[in-house]
C-alpha cells in the first residue's frame, strides 16, 4: 500500500502554502452545504453554520494537516486524512453514516466556481498505472495478491468478492450473505443460459465461486485470472468440490484468450480494465462467444456526467486500493459496444442496495477481526485505509451514486434478420 506523506512536507513550499490558505477560505463553504456536524476543538470552525441537531458528526483532530492534504489533492486528501487520523467519525457515529451525506450531494453541493477550478487542482492518473498487459498484472496483483487468509476473514464461505444479491423483504445479514452471494452466481448463470452441455468462459477467476457453480451444473468452464494467489486457491477449492476436471483455471490476460465458447461470463471485471481498453476487453467477449451465444457482466455504475467529469483524474481508491481502476457508466457501455463490437445489450438488471448490504456485512467482519489483520502484518493505517474503502464505498450504493448491474449481451444469430 502507498503511505501517506507527511502533512508538513506538503505546506513546505511557498506554492503549497498559497493553496492552503486558498482551501481554508473555501472548505467553509463547501462544507456548509452537507449534512453532517464538523467539530474542530480547539480550532476555528471547518464549517460556519450550525449544523441542524442530530446529524452524523465528524471530529478533526488535525485541521491544518487536513487542509493541507486537501489543498495539495483536494480528491485524495480526505481518504490520507482519514489514514492518518487527521480526523474520524465521532464515537457512536458509523463512518458510512458519515460518508454518506457527501456521497449523495458530490455533484451538487460543489459551487459552479470550484468545479471550474477542476482541470487545475485534480491530479492526473500516473502513466504506470495504464492497464497494459504488464500494467493489468500489477495492478491486479496490488490488489487481490494482499493474501487470501485476509478476504478470508471477511468474505463469506463462497470467498465471493462482489455484490451478493439478496431477496427484496428478506433479512440482510451475515447468515444470509452466503445465499445471497449464491443467489447472485446462479442469477449470471441463468442469464447466460449455462447448462450441462455449455462451454464457458470466465473473465476474471476470483477465488473460482463461479466456475465450481457452473460446473456443477456439468458445464465445461475455462477461467482467466491475472491473480497467482487466486488461482492457487480456487484450484484448491475445485479440487475439494469434486470438480477439477470440469474447470480450466489459467493465469492469462483476457486479451490472450483463444477458442470459441457458449457463454461468457465476467463478474465486476471490467472495472479493473480501465476506460482506454474497454473497446478490447467487449471486442475480446464478442470474438470468442460462438454465434447465438450469450455473455452476461456483472458491473459497477456510476453517472455518465460524473464518470465524464472525473475519468481523467486521480483518485483516492486508485491511489490505495485499485490502481488503474474506473468504473463505467451504461450509456459508456452501450456507446462501446455500438462502435466496436457486434453485440446487443438485451437485459439489464439492477440492485444496488444490495450491494449496500454486502458492503456493510463486509465492515462488519472485517473490523471484528482486527487482531487478526494485525497478525497478517497491517499496520493502522492500513487498517484505516481498508474501512474507509469499505465505508466510502457502501455510502456510494446506499446514496445512489452508485449502482450494480448484471447485463446481458447476446451474439445475433446469422439468421436472425431472415
Amino acid at each position: 500500500m502507498v503511505p501517506v506523506p507527511d502533512a508538513q512536507q506538503l505546506g513546505a513550499t511557498p506554492l503549497a502554502g498559497a493553496r492552503a490558505a486558498l482551501a481554508r477560505r473555501l472548505l467553509p463553504t463547501v462544507l456548509n452545504r452537507f449534512d453532517v456536524d464538523i467539530r474542530t476543538a480547539g480550532a476555528p470552525p471547518l464549517r460556519t453554520t450550525a449544523p441542524a441537531p442530530g446529524l452524523p458528526q465528524i471530529d478533526v483532530h488535525r485541521p491544518d494537516d487536513l487542509i493541507r492534504r486537501i489543498a495539495d489533492a483536494p480528491k485524495i486528501g480526505i481518504g490520507e486524512g482519514y489514514m492518518a487520523g487527521d480526523w474520524s467519525e465521532a464515537d457512536g457515529t458509523d463512518l458510512a453514516d458519515v460518508l454518506a451525506p457527501f456521497a449523495e450531494k458530490l455533484s451538487s453541493a460543489i459551487p459552479p466556481v470550484l468545479r471550474r477550478l477542476r482541470k487545475v487542482v485534480d491530479r492526473p492518473i500516473p502513466l504506470h498505472m495504464r492497464n497494459s498487459t504488464a500494467g493489468s498484472r500489477r495492478n491486479i496483483e496490488a490488489h487481490y495478491d494482499l493474501s487470501n487468509d485476509l478476504f478470508a476473514l471477511f468474505l463469506d464461505q463462497t470467498m465471493s468478492y462482489s455484490s451478493a444479491l439478496f431477496e427484496h423483504g428478506r433479512p440482510r445479514t451475515r447468515e444470509t450473505l452466503r445465499a445471497a452471494q449464491l443467489r447472485k452466481i446462479d442469477a449470471a448463470l441463468d442469464r447466460a443460459r449455462i447448462t450441462e452441455a455449455s462451454s464457458v468462459l470466465e473473465i476474471g477467476t476470483g477465488w473460482g465461486a463461479l466456475a465450481i457453480r457452473a460446473a456443477q451444473r456439468g458445464a465445461k468452464v475455462t477461467t482467466i485470472t491475472l491473480s497467482k494467489e487466486q488461482a492457487k486457491l480456487a484450484r484448491d477449492r475445485a479440487r475439494d468440490a469434486g470438480v477439477s476436471d470440469s474447470i480450466d483455471i489459467r493465469l492469462q490476460d483476457y486479451r490472450e484468450v483463444t477458442g470459441l465458447y457458449d457463454a461468457v461470463v465476467s463478474i465486476e471485471m471490467i472495472e479493473a480494465v480501465g476506460e482506454e481498453y474497454w473497446p478490447i476487453y467487449f471486442q475480446t467477449i464478442d470474438a470468442h462467444l460462438n454465434v447465438g451465444g450469450t455473455a452476461v457482466i456483472q458491473a459497477i455504475l456510476m453517472d455518465d456526467a460524473r464518470l465524464r467529469a472525473t475519468r481523467a483524474s486521480y483518485s483516492w481508491i486508485q491511489k490505495h486500493i485499485f490502481p488503474g481502476g474506473i468504473i463505467p457508466s451504461l450509456p459508456a457501455i452501450e456507446r462501446t459496444l455500438d462502435r466496436h463490437t457486434t453485440l446487443e445489450l438485451t437485459e439489464i438488471s439492477k440492485f444496488g442496495q444490495s450491494y449496500a448490504d454486502t458492503l456493510r456485512i463486509w465492515r462488519a467482519g472485517f473490523d471484528a477481526r482486527l487482531d487478526e489483520v494485525r497478525a497478517l502484518g497491517w499496520d493502522d493505517q492500513m487498517i484505516r485505509a481498508w474501512q474507509f474503502y469499505l465505508a466510502y464505498s457502501e455510502a456510494g450504493f446506499r446514496t445512489g451514486y452508485l449502482d450494480v448491474a448484471q447485463l446481458r449481451l447476446e451474439r445475433p444469430r446469422a439468421d436472425a434478420d431472415v
